[in-house]
């Protein structure tokens, strides 16, 4: 899932697909928006201004992408759905097309130039490259980047000064959703190994293939080519991909343009005065399904069914990486419901309510605690596992119903797909990865040989208990040798006793208890249950920063939702004798253009005001709250008042 907070520090005055204000920075001039996946979409709903940038078929899908988020009624103990559209942003949303350089004016005389390309991501995903005032950087959004992908890039003729190093770019902001040094295979051979697993099927076999997101639709037109089969949808997917072809006039015999290059296989086009249907059918009585869950059609009801699951890679131990919408995007093609944006008291109502929800193990009760703790800074939704039909005529169903569905979402990461000796099995899985891999993001980064990466997806508990860096990552690739993110990390988590975490030890924060108490632990006193050797010096400890932190984004307090995955092996060998760490940087010579005003102890006070709501909620007495003065720069708890 994407961290980034939509700050853009070469153009302040533009967001990137983070569209929730920022109180202590100007509102942006320009927005651009990368692509449909929900995880790039917060604060889109309640936007009114500025204009949004995009691509073509990025605006006809958004204003036809439906949610539906959830308020809680904690009085009546219900959940309240509604039907949600982007309807109102169609006067803000302004395609540009795809590699045309576009001057683009903020304000008067204020100017950027905007490139787009295609992300090799989903339909209408794009990169942004941004120009002005002696600056470039490319925001890659989410990428898959092959190596056939970056070379066409490079050749680019918006981007071929910048890889043929004639220019170089500042910084590529960058998606990191995998940093494990472990190769993937190419869509290209995921396909293969696919069809020549169906292929072994008998002729009558039925087949659904759950494509829950976008991105997969290459896989469509794969199949439905080689079984011969047009692939059975839900009326919401086709509505989806028919917005992808627009038509100049009323005649069914006019001429008709794709916003996409995959949108003719899927929908249809018309040659002369004949219109040749695409691969995607409402026609329940073909072999090929991928009807929307909880929706099925009477044939995979009714039939023997084989479920075609993609997946990440296979470990060298040959097991499965299962994809459940790693890195953004899980259900947004499907109409799932999700709570809104929850506030601390949101939180920490719902984990009360948590305790009277049966059947769920200590383990996942855990995972669920940290998971809702992380909503309130990373700015995004939550998403159920609940179906439309959930919700009854009034759009409401009970609040243990939505834990529920809660804890089904978190629970898929306790069931790993597994390879299954049996012939001809139920469930087929193929690698099939819509995001880079590490070797891959490297082959970009060094293509382009930027003076910097930012991350974009950063699990901060884990990079800083595992020692990454953008230095260890990535500069071997770079032309430059100072990384912001590395300077803004041990600024913001170096040089603080108190609240740590040992980058060392093997301390995680493992429930909303332990994460809620982080306020109290000090440097004698290592986490419950947990075997952590922390350092002596304090200068190794990291201390939990403000969600509003700029620099870090909305990812910027020690509590990610990231469980440990197969994926994040061992990194490869040092890139240098002495590896970059953050161990290794020198204080003195941080500048950091960006640093927040917002000091420590305020951050620190409201979390011990967020552990006494907890408190309070489980019935529990003691703590006191105390309150910031508003002199002094927010640095002093008011002595009368606390």
């Amino acid at each position: 899932m994407s961290t980034f907070n939509g700050l853009v520090a070469e153009f302040p005055d533009i967001r990137v697909d983070f569209f929730r204000l920022h109180p202590e920075v100007r509102p942006p001039l320009a927005c651009f928006l990368s692509h449909i996946h929900s995880d790039h979409l917060a604060g889109l709903e309640s936007l009114r201004s500025p204009f949004v940038y995009c691509s073509a078929a990025t605006k006809e899908m958004l204003l036809r992408l439906e949610r539906y988020p959830c308020r809680i009624n904690y009085a009546s103990g219900i959940l309240e759905a509604r039907v949600q559209r982007y309807r109102h942003l169609k006067n803000l949303l302004k395609p540009i097309p795809l590699e045309t350089p576009t001057l683009l004016e903020l304000e008067p005389g204020n100017h950027i130039q905007v490139t787009l390309f295609d992300a090799n991501h989903c339909p209408g995903a794009v990169m942004f490259l941004f120009e002005g005032q002696g600056k470039a950087v490319l925001y890659t959004g989410d990428i898959r980047s092959e190596a056939w992908f970056v070379n066409a890039v490079a050749r680019s003729p918006s981007l071929i000064e910048y890889s043929s190093g004639l220019k170089t770019l500042d910084t590529v902001y960058l998606d990191t959703s995998f940093t494990g040094d472990i190769k993937f295979p190419t869509k290209a051979e995921g396909i293969s190994e696919l069809l020549q697993k169906v292929s072994k099927y008998p002729a009558d076999t039925i087949f659904h293939f759950q494509a829950w997101t976008y991105g997969y639709e290459e896989v469509w037109i794969a199949l439905s080519k080689a079984l011969k089969s047009k692939i059975h949808v839900d009326g919401y997917k086709m509505l989806m991909f028919r917005s992808l072809m627009t038509t100049h006039s009323g005649s069914k015999f006019a001429p008709s343009s794709h916003l996409t290059p995959e949108a003719p296989a899927l929908v249809g086009f018309m040659c002369g005065n004949t219109h040749h249907p695409g691969c995607l059918t409402g026609d329940e009585t073909v072999k090929l399904h991928s009807c929307e869950k909880g929706n099925y059609c009477a044939t995979v009801k009714n039939s023997p069914v084989v479920w075609i699951r993609p997946i990440i890679t296979r470990l060298p131990s040959g097991q499965d990486v299962a994809e459940i919408g790693v890195g953004g995007g899980g259900d947004d093609l499907e109409r799932e419901a999700e709570l809104d944006y929850l506030s601390p008291d949101d939180v920490a109502s719902l984990l009360e309510a948590l305790d009277d929800v049966d059947h769920i193990s200590d383990d996942l009760r855990e995972q669920l605690s940290e998971f809702l703790l992380s909503t309130i800074v990373n700015g995004r939704k939550v998403p159920l596992d609940l179906e439309r039909a959930a919700f009854r005529e009034n759009n409401e169903t009970d609040l243990v119903n939505g834990l529920h569905g809660l804890t089904s979402k978190l629970g898929l990461r306790e069931r790993p797909l597994r390879n299954n000796a049996e012939v001809l099995p139920n469930v087929v899985t193929f690698p099939y990865s819509r995001h880079a891999s590490y070797p891959e993001l490297c082959h970009l980064v060094e293509t382009f040989k930027p003076r910097d990466v930012w991350p974009c997806t950063v699990d901060v508990r884990r990079w800083l208990r595992e020692g990454i860096t953008i230095a260890r990552l990535f500069s071997p690739y770079c032309s430059g040798v100072t990384f912001r993110h590395d300077n803004t990390m041990k600024g913001r988590f170096g040089h603080h006793a108190n609240t740590i975490i040992s980058l060392e030890g093997q301390a995680t924060v493992s429930s909303a208890s332990n994460a809620a108490h982080l306020s109290q632990i000090s440097a004698n006193e290592p986490m419950p249950g947990h075997h952590s050797q922390l350092l002596e010096s304090s200068d190794r400890y990291f201390h939990l920063q403000s969600a509003a932190s700029p620099e870090l984004g909305v990812q910027a307090i020690e509590v990610g939702v990231h469980e440990p995955q197969p994926w994040d092996i061992e990194m490869a060998e040092p890139i240098d004798d002495e590896p970059a760490t953050l161990d290794n940087f020198n204080p003195s010579a941080l500048i950091d253009s960006q640093d927040s005003a917002i000091s420590e102890l305020a951050f620190e006070t409201r979390l011990q005001a967020f552990q006494a709501v907890l408190d309070k909620a489980k019935g529990k007495t003691g703590r006191e709250i105390g309150l910031i003065s508003t002199t002094d720069n927010h640095s002093k708890l008011e002595e009368e008042l606390s």
